[in-house]
């Protein structure tokens, strides 16, 4: 990432970018910065974007073999398109006899480091990988979108902000938003501000589902239930949150049992390094390893009840929570 900066700095630019990973923010932004270091705002004849499956891989050919009109550089985006994962031979073909005027901007969520077309960007241009970000850094980033507009923040209103709305930059983006336009008047933002306007992400409300189910709170756990059935949220995909929650659980309950590192154990099971210690590592100490294989069983079974019409899908997963919670 600091290689892109040094770049639109200096004004001396790979023909080949790749911004890849998880954190769709930091993609779009980098896509943003490069698309307006490497070609004029209004210049729409020098500047062509691309996006999804169906891209027509002939039509890039032709366009980057075309001299720019007027203008310094050719520029191409091309947006979750696949074939860093998939593969694109014409691609590869293109990228190994490119021209120099050129520039192509690839924007992908997955890559497959072992394709061709991998190998041909990265020995020809740059990847750059837009990973999750750790709470040091999020808190870091916070506190510098605040500072823009003159706005402080309490170190537990800081906390707070980032329990309910996880490490997803865009959200947190949103709800810094919110919370400025709340204090527009006022220079401090704090707990109670957050509290007041910040929505508690899905993802989360599955945490402290689990939480209270370890702990025995059937009502609370009920409460998170019926809130995310509120929300609109689809019975069964609530089912499959539990299910991926519990199964997160037994791998990290496993790795900490066999004396893994955090860092390996963030690696092998891909959960951010934020989220492994602040929140599965001590929720998976609340519970024995069969108690969690039991919870695995269990929302199997009941899945299967669901899709073979022995149950109604709302009742399955209630029963489930009243069964894990006794």
């Amino acid at each position: 990432m600091k290689r892109i900066a040094q770049d639109i700095k200096n004004g001396q630019f790979s023909n080949i970018y790749l911004l890849y990973g998880e954190e769709a923010y930091l993609r779009r932004q980098y896509r943003d910065n490069l698309k307006k270091a490497l070609v004029a705002e209004d210049d729409t004849l020098n500047c062509t974007s691309y996006s999804g499956k169906d891209i027509n891989v002939n039509e890039i050919v032709d366009i980057a073999g075309t001299m720019p009109f007027f203008a310094e550089r050719r520029v191409i985006i091309i947006e979750n398109s696949g074939w860093l994962k998939s593969g694109e031979d014409r691609m590869v073909d293109l990228i190994k006899n490119l021209p120099d005027t050129t520039y192509i901007v690839f924007v992908e969520s997955e890559v497959d480091k072992r394709s061709k077309l991998y190998k041909a960007v990265t020995a020809k241009g740059y990847a750059a990988l837009c990973e999750m970000q750790d709470e040091t850094m999020l808190k870091k980033w916070i506190m510098g979108l605040l500072k823009k507009e003159n706005k402080r923040i309490t170190p537990d209103a800081l906390n707070l902000l980032l329990d309910k709305t996880g490490t997803n930059m865009e959200n947190i983006r949103r709800e810094v938003e919110k919370l400025v336009c709340y204090r527009y008047f006022d220079e401090g933002i704090t707990v109670e501000d957050v509290e007041a306007l910040c929505i508690v992400q899905v993802q989360n409300k599955i945490f402290d589902m689990v939480e209270a189910v370890a702990q025995k709170r059937q009502k609370e756990a009920l409460d998170w239930y019926y809130d995310l059935l509120a929300l609109k949220e689809a019975p069964m995909k609530i089912l499959a949150l539990i299910s991926r929650q519990f199964h997160m659980l037994l791998q990290v309950k496993e790795m900490r049992q066999k004396g893994y590192p955090e860092a390996d154990i963030a690696k092998q099971t891909g959960l951010n390094a934020y989220y492994l210690k602040k929140k599965y590592i001590p929720q998976a100490a609340q519970f024995q390893i069969s108690q969690l294989e039991t919870a695995l069983r269990k929302c199997v079974e009941a899945e299967e009840d669901v899709k073979t019409g022995r149950m109604q899908d709302i009742l399955s997963v209630e029963l489930i929570i009243v069964g894990l919670s006794s």
